[in-house]
């Protein structure tokens, strides 16, 4: 092996070129909001989705929770179920749930 000679390598990261989004402002109470809840399909995220929404209704007067479930937990949700969770809820959560 000449050590003079260069070594390639391909760097799989890549690069991301994307405009810097701000947070969304924070509610004040959850009391009448609609809460959208995505599903990733991992193994436990529903469970864990399930018992955070049951200490919500608990806790909170909500308007009303909404299920969304994506294809698979390596799939990206779509552009139409972003759009569908954006017009009928107020608020999003998820979870990994591994």
């Amino acid at each position: 092996m000449n050590f003079a000679t260069p070594i390639y390598g391909y760097d799989p990261r890549g690069s991301v070129v994307a405009d810097r989004l701000s947070l969304a402002p924070r509610v004040a109470s959850l009391d009448g909001l609609r809460i959208g809840v995505l599903d990733n399909a991992k193994m436990k995220a529903r469970k864990l989705l399930d018992g955070t929404t049951d200490i919500l209704r608990r806790d909170h007067d909500l308007a009303a929770v909404n299920y969304y479930l994506k294809e698979g937990f390596s799939y990206v949700a779509t552009p139409e179920m972003i759009a569908e969770i954006a017009a009928n809820n107020d608020v999003v959560i998820t979870a990994i749930g591994d």
